[in-house]
C-alpha cells in the first residue's frame, strides 16, 4: 500500500528505517539540514531534499517544510522516527490534513498519551497504577509551590510534551521550587515548542522497567516483554537490557497486564512503550507513554525476533497484527550500549569533530546501528549519541561478555567518547549483579573519579 516513505528525522533512526524500507521494496526520501549535507542517510535513502538550515527549528522541526518535501517527491507517508516531531500532535495532524499516511498513533491518542499530564489523567481513568501527582499541568509559580507542598518533597517536574530526560527537575525543598519550575519550562519550550509541566512525587532510587507494545487498527495490542532502563545519567538513558533479570515473574505479568490495559484504554494502533518506575517491593507505577518508537527497541528485536519498524509500517496501511500474543517468543538476552561522542573528563560535554577511524565489532550475535563513518564530521547541533552497539546471547552473563569482547574491538578515533567508560561499566559489580536502579550510574561515576579508574 505505502509506495514511498519521508523520514522526518536523520541519524541512525533514519538509517534504520531506510534498511527495513529496503527489504519492503519501498522508496525513501531522506531530509536534512544543511549541517547534515554529507550524512549517511542522506545516501542511503533513494532521494535526499533539504528542509533548511542546522538549528532543528529552522529543519526538523519545520513541519511545513517537511510536509512540502513530502508533497515534492511523491511521497505517500512520513515516518518521523524518534525525538523531533514524533509526539507532535500539531505534526500528525498536517500530515494527515496533506493527504499522507502519518506512520504512528493517531493525533488524538499522542493528545492523549503523549502529552505527559494528559497520559496520566487517562491511566488513572483506565484504573492504571500511577505514581501520586497532579492531575494537570502547572499553570503559575504559586501553583507550583502548593503542589509540591500537597505532594510531598522530593517532587519531579516534567515536560508535558517530553521525553530522553528533558524538561525534567527533581525538587528536594521548597526553596528551589521556582527555580526548578523556570528552567523545566525553559528547557521543555527550546526541546519541544511546548513549555507546559506537570508534577510528581518522586520515588526514590526506583528501577526504570517499560514494555514494549504493538497495537493494530483493529483493536488488536500485543506485549513484547520489558526492558531493564534504569541505568541512566541525568534521565538519559546509557544502557538498556531486556529482559530485566531480577524481576520476578508475577510482577512481570503484572507489568505486561496493566501496560495491555492502558494502550486499550486509549485505542493505540502503532509501536509504543509504557514506562513504568518499580520500587524495591517490585510495586510498579506509571509514569508516561511514549507514542514512537524508541532508541532502545533494538534490544527487543533481538530477544522476539521482530522487526518493529515493519510492523509499525504494516499497521499504519491498516494491516491486522501477524500474530497473537501466544506466538512472541523470548529468546535469550540482549543489551544495548549508547556510544556518545562526548568528554567523560569534560562532565560528559559532547565532542563533535571529524571521525578519523571507524572500526565496528563483528560476531555472532553482534548489532551496530549507526549512521557515522571515517571522515564523517559530527555536527555540534544534535544529540551527541553516535552508534548503539547491540548483543544477544542465550544468558545475561554472556550478553554481558560478549558486550566487554564487542567495546575492546569497537575502535573510534577523532572523537572523545565514552566507549573506555561503557567498558568499565560493564566490569562493575553492581551492574553485573542486576540489582542496579536508577541512582546507581551516578554512583559509578563517582568511584570512578574517586578512584581515577582506566583502563
Amino acid at each position: 500500500m505505502i509506495k514511498k516513505i519521508l523520514i522526518a528525522n536523520r541519524g541512525e533512526i533514519a538509517v534504520r528505517i531506510i534498511r527495513t524500507c529496503k527489504l519492503l521494496n519501498i522508496n525513501t526520501v531522506a531530509v536534512y539540514s544543511t549541517a547534515d549535507k554529507e550524512a549517511y542517510h542522506t545516501q542511503l535513502a533513494d532521494e535526499s531534499i533539504c528542509i533548511g538550515d542546522a538549528p532543528s527549528k529552522n529543519s526538523y522541526l519545520n513541519m511545513d517544510s517537511i510536509i512540502e518535501a513530502a508533497k515534492g517527491t511523491g511521497a505517500d507517508a512520513i515516518h518521523p522516527g524518534f525525538g523531533f516531531l514524533s509526539e507532535n500532535s500539531t505534526f500528525a495532524r498536517k500530515v494527515i490534513d496533506a493527504g499522507i499516511i502519518f506512520i504512528g498513533p493517531e493525533p488524538e491518542v499522542i493528545d492523549r498519551m503523549g502529552d505527559k499530564s494528559n497520559a496520566r489523567a487517562s491511566m488513572i481513568a483506565a484504573g492504571v497504577s500511577v505514581v501520586p501527582g497532579s492531575k494537570e499541568c502547572i499553570a503559575t509559580k504559586d501553583d507550583c509551590i502548593e503542589m509540591a507542598n500537597k505532594i510531598g518533597y522530593p517532587v519531579i517536574i516534567k515536560a508535558s510534551s517530553g521525553g530522553g530526560g528533558r524538561g525534567m527537575r527533581i525538587v528536594y525543598e521548597e526553596s528551589d521550587c521556582v527555580t526548578a519550575y523556570e528552567q523545566a519550562r525553559s528547557e521543555a519550550l527550546i526541546s519541544f515548542g511546548d513549555d507546559s509541566v506537570y508534577m510528581e512525587k518522586y520515588l526514590v532510587n526506583p528501577k526504570h522497567i517499560e514494555v514494549q507494545l504493538l497495537g493494530d487498527k483493529h483493536g488488536n495490542v500485543v506485549h513484547l516483554f520489558e526492558r531493564d532502563c534504569s541505568m541512566q545519567r541525568r534521565n538519559q538513558k546509557t544502557v538498556e537490557e531486556a529482559p530485566c533479570d531480577v524481576l520476578t515473574q508475577e510482577a512481570k505479568e503484572r507489568l505486561y497486564a496493566d501496560a495491555i490495559k492502558a494502550a486499550k484504554y486509549v485505542n493505540y494502533d502503532s509501536v509504543g512503550t509504557i514506562e513504568f518506575l518499580v520500587d524495591h517491593q517490585q510495586n510498579h507505577y506509571f509514569m508516561e507513554m511514549n507514542t514512537r518508537i524508541q532508541v532502545e527497541h533494538t534490544i527487543s528485536e533481538m530477544i522476539t525476533g521482530l522487526d518493529l519498524i515493519k510492523q509499525q509500517i504494516r499497521v499504519a496501511e491498516g494491516k491486522p497484527l501477524e500474530f497473537t500474543q501466544d506466538e512472541i517468543t523470548l529468546q535469550g538476552h540482549a543489551i544495548e550500549c549508547r556510544i556518545n561522542a562526548e568528554n567523560v573528563k569534560a562532565n560528559f560535554a559532547p565532542n563533535p569533530g571529524t571521525i578519523k577511524t571507524f572500526h565496528v565489532p563483528g560476531g555472532q550475535g553482534i548489532r551496530i546501528d549507526s549512521a557515522v563513518y571515517a571522515g564523517y564530521t559530527i555536527p555540534p547541533f544534535y544529540d551527541s549519541m553516535i552508534l548503539k552497539l547491540i548483543v544477544h546471547a542465550p544468558t545475561r552473563l554472556e550478553a554481558i561478555k560478549r558486550m566487554r569482547v564487542a567495546l575492546e574491538e569497537l575502535l573510534i578515533e577523532g572523537v572523545e567518547t565514552n566507549i573506555e567508560f561503557q567498558y568499565l561499566l560493564f566490569h562493575d559489580p553492581i551492574f553485573v549483579s542486576g540489582r542496579y536502579d536508577t541512582s546507581s550510574l551516578t554512583k559509578f561515576i563517582e568511584e570512578v573519579k574517586k578512584n581515577e579508574l582506566s583502563l
